[in-house]
């Protein structure tokens, strides 16, 4: 299974993550796909996802932070499933040498994330 971490925003209006999977062989309407590039080293404050979206990393590795200090690490070939798009937010830094290399898919309905709690 591919491992997944789902990015919400809570009741309290802060960020929450749920790590989990992706499961396989389904398939889920998408709005666009875009993908980027950010240099090694660098980092990105305090924010809430634009919309929401499956962020796949294809190479770097990540620190990830909730405003109330949960935190993970994002490697290449994880799913980042971003829903946290209002509220506190949350930042990351990249924590190797490589640049983060990803795809971004935002999809249009929450309800149909391709996500299992683990």
């Amino acid at each position: 299974m591919i491992r997944a971490y789902k990015l919400f925003t809570g009741e309290d209006g802060h960020s929450h993550v749920i790590e989990g999977t992706v499961a396989n062989k389904e398939l889920r309407d998408t709005e666009s796909v875009m993908f980027n590039e950010t240099a090694p080293h660098s980092s990105y404050d305090w924010h809430p996802a634009p919309t929401t979206q499956y962020v796949i990393t294809l190479s770097g590795t990540l620190l990830f932070e909730t405003f109330l200090g949960e935190t993970f690490t994002l490697r290449p070939g994880d799913i980042l499933i971003a829903l946290d798009t209002t509220g506190t937010g949350h930042k990351w830094k990249l924590i190797d040498d490589q640049p983060w290399n990803r795809v971004y898919v935002a999809f249009k309905d929450e309800a149909s994330i391709n996500f299992i709690a683990k």
